[in-house]
């Protein structure tokens, strides 16, 4: 009998250990940097809409984000959407060699962007900042890799620059040629649309049913390993008394 009960124990235990992962794993993938409307045709003009959340535990806000435009393929154009309460830096880099971008010849370019909140300004912690560039025209290549850097008021620094399928920190591409995984492209809108710029202390309707979604599991799973754990104490308490 305490055999059973043991093993009725550890099934529960784990029960409640995956609810807990299954609501870990959403909230993970949320706080990633990502690019809202991540496919743009060759030879376009195009507006890139950034979505960067602050899911951080520590209370820290985030208080400034880059981002590092191609060197290989750059963009003839490059301008930024101003942000409320933000200031945002042009960052113009000679090019190792002149790149021709449809009928233009490069010889220098922007590479980065930097966007820094003003005193008293920043992306609270569950909240979610868009910023967006203009750029254009688009090269025509597979895809366009954009890394951010996001940093905190804590000093911490987030770098969304890796690339692969499985990376923890990928960063942002814009898919031209290629089409994006089937992950990203359900997600996403054929072109990147011109959502409002701000920065915003409410969290996105996706946001609101995955975490909705998230505390239903976490209940459930502590439920099942209370239940679990009384079911143990009364089978001790009888195994005990037989």
């Amino acid at each position: 009998m305490h055999t059973h009960v043991r093993r009725t124990l550890a099934t529960t235990i784990a029960l409640g250990a995956g609810a807990l992962l299954a609501v870990a794993a959403p909230l993970a993938a949320s706080a990633h940097v990502t690019l809202q409307g991540n496919t743009a045709a060759a030879g376009s003009y195009t507006l890139l809409t950034f979505k960067v959340p602050n899911e951080e535990s520590t209370g820290a806000t985030t208080d400034r984000l880059t981002i590092s435009l191609p060197t290989d393929h750059p963009f003839v154009s490059a301008s930024y959407v101003p942000v409320p309460g933000w200031t945002a830096t042009v960052t113009r880099e000679k090019l190792p060699k002149p790149i021709v971008n449809g009928d233009s010849t490069l010889t220098e370019a922007v590479t980065k962007i930097t966007w820094t909140a003003d005193a008293g300004q920043g992306i609270p912690q569950g909240a979610l900042g868009l910023f967006q560039l203009s750029v254009g025209p688009v090269p025509s290549v597979g895809s366009i890799a954009l890394p951010a850097e996001q940093t905190y008021s804590d000093g911490s620094v987030v770098s969304w620059s890796q690339k692969g399928a499985d990376a923890e920190h990928p960063a942002p591409v814009l898919y031209v040629n290629d089409a994006p995984p089937a992950a990203a492209h359900s997600g996403s809108a054929p072109t990147a649309t011109a959502t409002p710029v701000t920065t915003t202390t409410t969290t996105s309707s996706s946001d609101v049913v995955a975490r909705a979604f998230g505390v239903t599991g976490l209940v459930v799973g502590v439920v099942g390993l209370i239940v679990g754990i009384a079911g143990f104490r009364r089978r001790a308490a009888a195994g005990t008394d037989s």
